[in-house]
């Protein structure tokens, strides 16, 4: 990669600055359960037992579209469609809202920060880094809440998710619109996450450093063992220190 001064740092998000301290699979249980239970307290018709796992049904197909694709599509669109399915058409947006919002209430409360996240974002904050957030999640609000909730978001130039502008990491696009925020270089900013194929291989194919945050990352596939970070880490707090070697490569 050509010598340039690294100016910015982007993170992923879940599972690099934060992560779920219980298992997911009865807290998604639980979230479904209350956006249908506002859903049916609007006079929808729903039933109690079914509907929630029809609405995952529905999201696990786009899920695996998307990964396709690398184009999200939210879940409201989701929310959208399989209400229509069940004769709903034109439901008022702020009922898919509030019914959203009703779920991610039991989601956020599953979100840890990381302990070490809020130090290491204060030093790079004072050597200097501008700093900005690239998620992929399919609720924006969601994502932005979180950070609010979590304090963090003063850090950051901006948090962008692939829910608000459409593309989903690795697509080089939208590491190509959080660079043009600050009108950037690839080799001038690094990308920092969890997830070999969408964070570091996503940001390396855009031109920019990658660095692996390793300690609650997937083992690797067979096939991840082509894609080499430019820095492996098991902490935030090496980060400050990697981002000094990375200057005088």
């Amino acid at each position: 990669m050509p010598n340039n001064f690294i100016r910015a740092v982007i993170f992923d998000f879940g599972g690099t600055l934060m992560y779920g301290r219980h298992d997911w699979e009865p807290i998604i249980a639980q979230a479904d359960d209350a956006l249908t239970s506002y859903l049916r307290a609007q006079g929808m018709e729903l039933n109690i037992t079914t509907f929630p796992h029809q609405f995952r049904k529905y999201l696990a197909n786009y899920f695996k579209q998307r990964e396709r694709d690398l184009l999200e599509t939210t879940y409201s669109y989701v929310l959208q469609e399989i209400l229509k399915e069940k004769g709903y058409d034109e439901v008022p947006e702020h009922i898919i809202r509030n019914a959203l919002d009703a779920l991610f209430a039991v989601t956020q409360n599953n979100w840890v920060l990381e302990d070490d996240a809020i130090p290491a974002l204060r030093k790079l904050e004072a050597n200097g880094y501008r700093m900005g957030i690239i998620s992929n999640a399919g609720d924006d609000k969601d994502v932005q809440q979180l950070a609010q909730r979590f304090g963090i978001s003063p850090f950051f130039d901006f948090i962008l998710t692939s829910a608000a502008c459409s593309y989903r990491k690795p697509h080089s696009r939208i590491f190509e619109m959080a660079l043009s925020k600050w009108y950037l270089l690839p080799t001038e900013a690094v990308m920092v996450g969890d997830n070999l194929d969408a964070d570091i291989y996503g940001a390396q194919n855009a031109g920019m450093y990658g660095v692996w945050i390793s300690r609650r990352a997937a083992p690797r596939t067979e096939d991840q063992f082509r894609i080499q970070p430019d820095a492996s880490l098991s902490s935030l707090l090496e980060l400050p220190a990697a981002l000094d070697r990375l200057q005088v490569q």
